[in-house]
C-alpha cells in the first residue's frame, strides 16, 4: 500500500462511492481502479490522503475487510 500527495492524483480516475456510505455517516469511502492499481478515499475530504494497492493486495484487503463489519 502506498498514500500519494494530493497533486494531480486524480487524473484520468474515475470514482466510485460505496454502497455502504451514506451523506449522514462517517463512513464515506470511494474507490478507484487504474491498471495494477486501487485507490481509495474519504468521499468527504477529496483533497486529503489517498491510498494504493496493487491488485493482488486489494484482492486480499477486501475478504480480510468484509469479514470485519
Amino acid at each position: 500500500m502506498t498514500i500519494k500527495p494530493s497533486a494531480d492524483r486524480d487524473a484520468g480516475l474515475k470514482w466510485f462511492k460505496s454502497s455502504y456510505s451514506t451523506s449522514e455517516g462517517p463512513e464515506c469511502v470511494e474507490v478507484a481502479s487504474a491498471p495494477g492499481t486501487v485507490h481509495v478515499r474519504d468521499s468527504k475530504d477529496k483533497a486529503g490522503a489517498q491510498l494504493a494497492f496493487t491488485d493482488g493486495s486489494w484482492a486480499a484487503f477486501v475478504p480480510f475487510a468484509a469479514s470485519r463489519r
